[in-house]
């Protein structure tokens, strides 16, 4: 990495960043004193492996779980150099899970991070390295892929096929980064030992305490995303890729939404809000997601909301959105006064953070399509998408005051990139083909599942002018991964602010791609 080895020339002067401990202060200690101050221990091990995320130019958030209570330690390299940081106790009030945000970091250098817990007594227990590396002030080139939909449908690791393989061929294209698209676990579905396909070939699923069942309880919650990082794949890819998380529906509940009282006879707790901040406890427990007292002011991430703006150099900034926490109801979508999907406040941010962006590329990460059509029963509408192809109306209204504000601005280089409807897609849109046309063309691309059931097509509405250029969808409904009909997204940008767009299959092979030149 470019920098890297100027590092040492600081090093007696400064340190390499500031570090914060996500629950409990941090401290900095030489990594030689520390390591003679106690045995090696075996005694607390990292049975889900560790995970970086957040990573900007100068920030980025460390995260794992110990097998009882413990002290995270990292132990952090670049170059020759080396710094230990003792971060926060991990406790049963977090599942043994714990963080650390670290700060002030150096642009596009390269880092290795050994993460272990240490017991009361100073003994150190197994540890595990991951790595990332700070994203580039200057024009150099950048990858991410993205994707969503983790164990849905009830098909979740499968032995006999490698487990959750998509993840593996992710890390195949050595990204700077994962964008998970949101439905990073399915809370509302149970996972039996097996599932017999429609073609009547059985599908074996590795199985753990708690999945057997929709998820009510913190725990059971919990236990969802722990089963998750129960595959090598995935803890594979979450040690050497920083991920960038959103959230969607099924952390909590299909298609919910805020004040929803439950019809689902699975249930107990029928409130959703009682169910939404269990869940979302949990999803930030296990995310490398940092706690926003963690980080300065002004970084667009604030107490009490995960939406976020991330910056990735002088060619990318992504800017992740939450289309569930600020929605109103699930309607027929025709109401002419409007509806929210994402809130007055988060409008307002979006707006004013993509016009101040000097990025070459503003990915908008939309947890929810924008032109797709996804029913929630006979007349209402999940997404902001209402069928009817007029001027906007309902949640639409929001997003059309977005795209508005974009052209006013005249921002430029905007793409949209969504998961959700469990198959991949590129789509344009254009004032031309719409009934609504205060707004500059733009593209949306889709991927999905990475490991779920496989759908599709939706309706498109022809609202915003959406054109379907390429999609790829099931054979069936709910198609089993067996298949190979899962899809993740590649995004490329090179020096020069190119940006090549591919979607890809659960083997990796390129299925469409497209050219993007910056304007």
């Amino acid at each position: 990495m470019a920098g890297m080895s100027t590092l040492g020339n600081h090093l007696h002067r400064r340190t390499l960043f500031r570090a914060g401990a996500l629950g409990a202060g941090a401290a900095i200690i030489p990594a030689g004193a520390a390591r003679a101050a106690g045995l090696i221990s075996r005694r607390l091990e990292l049975p889900y492996g560790v995970q970086t995320g957040d990573v900007t130019t100068r920030e980025a958030v460390l995260w794992a779980r110990s097998s009882g209570r413990g002290r995270l330690v990292a132990e952090i390299s670049s170059g020759r150099h080396r710094e230990r940081i003792l971060g926060p106790w991990a406790t049963p009030d977090t599942d043994y899970t714990a963080k650390i945000a670290l700060d002030r970091m150096t642009p596009g250098r390269g880092y290795d991070v050994r993460l272990s817990f240490e017991d009361e007594r100073g003994r150190r227990g197994e540890s595990q390295v991951a790595s990332f590396a700070t994203a580039s002030e200057r024009r150099d080139a950048t990858s991410f892929v993205w994707t969503g939909d983790s164990c849905g449908q009830g098909w979740g690791i499968n032995p006999d096929l490698g487990g959750l393989v998509g993840y593996r061929r992710m890390l195949d294209t050595r990204p700077d980064f994962f964008l998970h698209s949101g439905d990073t676990i399915y809370a509302d579905g149970p996972i039996a030992e097996t599932v017999t396909e429609p073609g009547g070939a059985v599908w074996r699923n590795v199985v753990a305490e708690g999945v057997g069942k929709v998820a009510e309880s913190l725990d059971e919650y919990r236990g969802r995303h722990r089963y998750t990082r129960l595959d090598a794949n995935f803890r594979d890819l979450a040690a050497d890729v920083p991920i960038i998380a959103q959230w969607d529906d099924h952390e909590t509940h299909n298609n919910w939404y805020p004040g929803q009282v439950l019809v689902d006879d699975r249930y107990t707790e029928k409130r959703v809000d009682v169910l939404a901040l269990r869940a979302r406890r949990a999803w930030q427990e296990y995310q490398p997601i940092a706690d926003p007292r963690a980080h300065r002011r002004g970084d667009g991430f604030a107490p009490s909301r995960i939406y976020r703006k991330v910056e990735r150099g002088r060619h990318l900034d992504v800017f992740c959105l939450d289309m569930r926490t600020f929605k109103d109801p699930n309607t027929s979508g025709l109401e002419p006064g409007g509806t929210h999907i994402l809130g007055a406040e988060q409008t307002d941010w979006l707006i004013r953070e993509v016009r101040r962006s000097r990025a070459t590329w503003k990915v908008i990460a939309n947890d929810l399509p924008l032109g797709l059509v996804v029913p929630d029963g006979p007349v209402n509408q999940e997404s902001l998408s209402n069928r009817d192809p007029g001027a906007p109306l309902g949640k639409e209204l929001e997003i059309a005051g977005v795209l508005s504000a974009f052209k006013k601005a005249g921002v430029r280089n905007v793409v949209w990139m969504t998961a959700d409807v469990h198959y991949c897609a590129a789509h344009h849109y254009d004032p031309s083909r719409a009934a609504f046309t205060d707004f500059d063309p733009f593209w949306e691309f889709v991927a999905g599942p990475i490991a779920a059931g496989t759908f599709g097509p939706n309706e498109l509405d022809a609202t915003f002018g959406p054109r379907v250029v390429f999609s790829k969808t099931a054979a069936t409904a709910n198609e089993s991964p067996r298949t190979g009909n899962q899809f993740f997204g590649h995004a490329a940008v090179g020096d020069d602010g190119r940006m090549t767009v591919t979607l890809r299959d659960l083997s990796g092979a390129v299925l469409f791609s497209k050219e993007l030149d910056p304007e």
